[in-house]
């Protein structure tokens, strides 16, 4: 794999700074039952790294100290894979907090895994599923053949229990990413496409559509690299750049933990190596940290940043801004 990080490191990018953490986003480990092409973790069946109990019980001490902290996001490789996951979710659910679970879907029909997406719906657990495309020949080819028709089938058990509907409190929010090195479609036309498609194909109901920049790291990066399309790609960030999503970006009011309970601005730096510094410590523990004294530090940036800045801006929330001229279909 083509490191991408040297390409990366010498930055114009804006100076920014965290304000309140509100969002405490935690991968659990790289493990994962899927190997996708637009995977900015590198995450697959072969990885092994994984929370610990330890790491987990620090997670819910940072939790307890923090408390403006009110949303707890479970992230991975398939953040179901760990054996804490079931844990933290009833734990921070207990202390009132919002749990997302950033979800591939094909996890609900592995074995050793049916029974939970009840135990999500149990909990109230907020769903946030990726599904790069409505349609079979774009998601098979970024994701695996049969993944479509897995997604398809996971989707209608997650609306039989309640996800998505109207008047329920059981959220599902689907996510979608660019197959190329181009910037994703406006979200809310997006969001009609797959809503109208879905609904009329397979009767499938979703709350919210997001949509999120590739981040030029890790497997699409090195992709890029590949091809030679690193640097045309950059320049598409670049001169897509808004200064008004500044005010939005997800690591003002985020900050993510990785599988061995260190910290990052988000978690792009993380896949990059660009941890939070303490000040005995080039990279800082939860351990030795809470919301308060994170608040108000210096956020590490590198060029990548403008991913989540380009046209109507990138998170893990979707858009941040209004959409920006291009094709509503989530075609290749």
């Amino acid at each position: 794999m083509h490191p991408t990080f040297p390409l990366l490191a010498a930055t114009d990018f804006p100076r920014i700074r965290r304000g309140t953490i509100e969002t405490l986003q935690v991968n659990l480990g790289y493990r994962c039952n899927q190997s996708c092409v637009h995977c900015h973790v590198n995450a697959g069946p072969t990885r092994s790294e994984e929370m610990s109990v330890d790491n987990a019980n620090a997670v819910l001490d940072f939790i307890a100290a923090s408390p403006s902290v009110t949303t707890l996001d479970l992230t991975g490789g398939a953040p179901e894979m760990n054996a804490n996951f079931q844990r933290l979710v009833k734990a921070a659910r207990a202390r009132g907090l919002r749990v997302i679970d950033r979800c591939n879907l094909t996890i609900l029909e592995e074995p050793g895994y049916e029974d939970l997406a009840q135990f999500l719906a149990k909990q109230g657990v907020e769903i946030v599923a990726s599904l790069p495309c409505y349609l079979e020949d774009n998601v098979d080819r970024q994701r695996g053949k049969g993944v479509f028709g897995a997604s398809i089938r996971t989707l209608k058990k997650l609306n039989a229990l309640g996800y998505g509907a109207s008047g329920s409190n059981l959220q599902l929010n689907l996510v979608y990413n660019p197959q190329g090195p181009v910037l994703p479609p406006p979200q809310e036309a997006l969001e009609g496409a797959y809503r109208e498609h879905l609904g009329e194909t397979f009767g499938i109901v979703f709350n919210q559509l997001f949509t999120l920049a590739n981040m030029p790291i890790k497997r699409f990066g090195s992709l890029l690299v590949s091809k030679g399309q690193f640097h045309d790609y950059m320049r598409t960030l670049r001169d897509a750049h808004r200064s008004e999503n500044l005010t939005a970006v997800m690591c003002r009011s985020l900050v993510s933990v990785d599988w061995q309970g260190y910290l990052y601005d988000c978690d792009f730096n993380q896949q990059l190596g660009m941890p939070i510094a303490g000040d005995a410590h080039s990279r800082l523990h939860l351990r030795d940290a809470t919301a308060a004294t994170l608040a108000g530090g210096v956020i590490r940036v590198a060029d990548h940043c403008y991913g989540c800045t380009a046209g109507q801006g990138s998170s893990c929330g979707g858009a941040l801004g209004d959409d920006h001229p291009a094709t509503s279909r989530c075609a290749a």
